[in-house]
């Protein structure tokens, strides 16, 4: 049986959230091959945003392993946390303004598609990829909008099978954010 390039990186992405979710380290090798999947992926259908965020991810994958087993106090593993209104306020404001900043950038120098979608998607899921690697419980919260957001551009760009997965991701995001909530040690502050 055939399996599609995009095929497994749709299994890989599933495994990956499937993992984070239950805190199993594994989850950063599966996000790494699945984004070198989708990094060759989305550069050929001209999301040039979202192919280097792929490449992005591959990076983080090597750091969220490492955070995750040595990331705590006293190189212990991390603990789940939860962020105050505050803090979550100064997070949404850095997205939106490097969203802008990105997307006049590339409607200006280069022939992108979908410019605004392709740059808040990006900036939004790079934050939001630092808050998984650091176990912040509010991380799915992001994902619920963000995936939101995915199922629309995929579908506009025809990545069918990936508007599918991110739509399972919307509920997956929603069950690990009550996991997490319910595991988390405390709030921090900002």
């Amino acid at each position: 049986m055939f399996l599609s390039i995009e095929t497994v990186a749709v299994v890989l992405g599933v495994l990956y959230v499937v993992l984070a979710i239950r805190q199993n380290p594994w989850c950063w090798p599966a996000s790494a091959l699945g984004a070198a999947i989708y990094m060759v992926l989305f550069f050929e259908g001209r999301l040039l945003m979202e192919s280097l965020l792929q490449l992005f991810y591959i990076f983080m994958a090597g750091y969220g392993l490492w955070v995750w087993r040595y990331g705590g106090q006293s190189a212990t593993p991390l603990n789940i946390t939860q962020r105050s209104l505050r803090w979550h306020g100064k997070i949404l404001i850095f997205i939106l303004l490097a969203t802008a900043a990105t997307s006049l950038f590339l409607q200006r120098y280069t022939s992108a598609d979908a410019v605004v979608i392709d740059s808040l998607t990006t900036i939004a899921s790079l934050v939001t990829t630092w808050m998984v690697t650091r176990k912040i419980a509010e991380n799915w919260l992001y994902w619920v909008v963000i995936n939101a957001i995915y199922v629309y551009l995929f579908v506009s760009k025809g990545f069918y099978l990936t508007a599918l997965l991110y739509t399972l991701f919307l509920g997956m995001a929603i069950y690990g954010y009550m996991s997490w909530k319910n595991q988390s040690t405390h709030t921090e502050g900002g």
